[in-house]
């Protein structure tokens, strides 16, 4: 029987981790009305963490101006901690390994989101018909104003004050969400960014304000804790760059700089939770790309299954392979997909915001086994 890559041990950072299936950081807005974490989220991640296994949390606001979405946890102040540790202890006990996720939605937000009901932040003010989901559901997005150059330090410190945070609560890690035309994604791409100053125009000047992030996050947690997730040649929330090979490559090569945990890669087949037409067909080419630029641990992420993570890991394009629709609906996925075990099927319509619907009534396959029995035995 061949050796299955997908289920070899791997080095991430200081750990050692039982196989490359990585849970994908997830958007589900399950947090409390004041955006601490929520008893559900915590029985979430606590029901999907496995021994050795690596969860990534769902992405949490690092700034009281950057919410996009009603019901995603905050991060921006110490009263979060306690909410967050519940969550980190939760995978600890099953001896799993959890990082959270530090992200600022930028211009994807509305006036009901920010504090006073102020204009949403941006690099630059480039018109933006995309959504925010607030306590009336989904809006399109507010008018957004440029951060002034005397602001730009002040979010980095409040990155820099999440990633405390998130060591404070006991976490093993922080990954930075520079994807899906959040803010540090919208300084990169010059669709969004318009700016003149030191953070516009240049490669060297789009990717300054994440790598400041990168530098802060890392003077928190130190060596191999620190991740960073892009969203190459991306489309959702309207996103773009004129020459994304360019700019992805640069990027990757100026994180060589540190010694980061991974690089964490999403495929373009992917727009958001949606998988585009032909995406079956499309091979991963993002990691394959950067991979050649990019020294240390790789994370590819978009449209896997199984046999595909194996093919991406086999040729070398990638080190894990993070899974996020599946890991939804199958809390036991690694123990799945090892044993090519039938999967649940996920339910769309309960991805954003609700109850435990949807979220933490999927059943583990022995569960299925079980109840399957005790039916035929009646």
């Amino acid at each position: 029987m061949s050796t299955s890559k997908l289920f070899s041990k791997v080095s991430v950072g200081p750990f050692t981790l039982a196989h490359r299936v990585v849970m994908a950081p997830m958007t589900r807005m399950r947090s409390n009305a004041d955006d601490t974490v929520s008893d559900i989220m915590v029985e979430h991640y606590g029901q999907r963490a496995s021994k050795n296994a690596l969860l990534i949390m769902e992405g949490s606001v690092v700034s009281p101006k950057g919410n996009s979405y009603q019901g995603a946890p905050g991060i921006h102040d110490d009263r979060f901690i306690p909410g967050f540790k519940k969550i980190a202890d939760a995978v600890h006990a099953k001896g799993g390994l959890i990082f959270a996720q530090l992200y600022h939605g930028g211009r994807v937000s509305h006036f009901s989101l920010q504090p006073n009901g102020e204009a949403p932040v941006a690099p630059s003010e480039v018109p933006f018909t995309g959504h925010a989901a607030t306590r009336e559901g989904e809006v399109v997005a507010s008018p957004a104003r440029a951060l002034e150059l005397g602001e730009i330090a002040g979010v980095v410190e409040e990155f820099r004050a999440a990633a405390e945070r998130a060591k404070k609560a006991g976490f093993d890690g922080i990954e930075l969400h520079s994807a899906n035309g959040y803010l540090l994604d919208q300084f990169l791409e010059d669709t969004s960014n318009k700016r003149t100053d030191a953070y516009g125009g240049s490669l060297e000047n789009r990717t300054r304000f994440l790598l400041e992030v990168v530098a802060a996050a890392v003077s928190v947690w130190g060596p191999g804790r620190v991740g960073v997730r892009v969203t190459p040649s991306g489309e959702f929330n309207e996103m773009g760059d004129s020459n994304p090979d360019a700019l992805f490559s640069y990027l990757a090569g100026r994180l060589n700089e540190f010694e980061l945990a991974w690089f964490h890669v999403v495929e373009p087949r992917i727009v958001g939770d949606h998988s585009k037409e032909d995406a079956d067909k499309m091979a991963p080419i993002a990691s394959a790309h950067l991979r050649k630029v990019y020294k240390g641990t790789l994370i590819a992420a978009g449209g896997f299954n199984r046999q595909s993570a194996e093919a991406i890991l086999e040729r070398g394009e990638a080190d894990l392979v993070a899974f996020g629709r599946f890991y939804s609906a199958n809390p036991d996925l690694p123990e799945r997909l090892k044993n090519n075990l039938p999967l649940n099927k996920y339910d769309r319509s309960r991805f954003y915001g609700g109850d435990a619907r949807g979220y933490n009534d999927y059943p583990f396959y022995q569960e299925s086994v079980a109840a399957a029995s005790s039916a035929g035995s009646h």
